[in-house]
């Protein structure tokens, strides 16, 4: 089935951004076999969204293979793959009560869970931990994510923000964009790997002072709206067609 000549050139350019992505967190390491997720709105009324056929490693996904559903799980589009229902739950959650979370990136890297098991979370001890803790929220270990139910407690934990530490869990991130969405999982899973480090140096750490950190989140909207994504992706993008042009098929 040659699925760019039966969808829009807009959900084609959205899946290719999405098919980007997964190659990306594959690149970096950030996958988790199967067991994380990426998921885009389509462009358009319908509340159709576009998700990794469950199964297939995060390096093997193409523009083409990525699987449209309903809010509802459902594939309103031919695939041979299904999903995952638990990965779907969390998706579905977010794009439902954020028109705003166009493409949401949710994964099990191992400094991002380090990170949600220690009590008091991500702490300012970098610049770049400043950006994430200015859109910041955190949602308490329920389980495996199959439970209807937990939606609404997740959705209301995330609120406006755009970054969320999943407790014994993992991280997750949210953005306009495609790009935006990434850059922000960037500057988390960045700002995790930084503090696990300085932790296991042994030494006295100093946070960045409170007056600093307090700055940044009275301009939260600002900084999370200015991430500067766009400036980031074409780079993203060039780099795979250098090394995995197939991502686009």
């Amino acid at each position: 089935m040659d699925v760019k000549q039966q969808v829009s050139e807009q959900e084609w350019q959205m899946r290719v951004d999405l098919a980007a992505c997964y190659r990306m967190i594959a690149h970096y390491g950030w996958d988790d076999l199967v067991f994380t997720h990426i998921s885009a709105r389509v462009p358009g009324p319908e509340h159709h969204f576009l998700i990794n056929p469950y199964g297939m490693l995060f390096e093997e996904v193409t523009a083409s293979s990525l699987v449209k559903v309903d809010l509802n799980g459902s594939k309103v589009m031919p695939s041979d793959f299904d999903i995952n229902p638990a990965g779907f739950t969390i998706h579905s959650a977010v794009h439902q009560a954020r028109e705003d979370a166009i493409c949401v990136i949710h994964l099990h890297t191992v400094a991002g869970i380090a990170i949600s098991i220690q009590a008091q979370g991500l702490l300012p001890y970098s610049q770049q931990s400043l950006f994430a803790l200015a859109s910041m929220s955190y949602h308490d270990y329920e389980g495996v994510a199959l439970n209807p139910d937990e939606k609404t407690r997740l959705v209301a934990d995330l609120g406006t923000n755009n970054f969320m530490i999943l407790r014994n869990h993992g991280l997750l991130t949210c953005g306009a964009s495609v790009a935006d969405a990434f850059l922000a999982m960037f500057i988390l899973q960045r700002s995790c790997e930084i503090q696990i480090q300085a932790q296991s140096s042994g030494v006295e750490l100093r946070p960045i002072p409170a007056p600093i950190l307090a700055g940044i989140r009275t301009q939260a909207d600002q900084v999370t709206r200015s991430m500067g994504g766009a400036l980031a992706w074409p780079g993203v993008l060039r780099k795979l067609d250098r090394d995995c042009p197939e991502y686009k098929d």
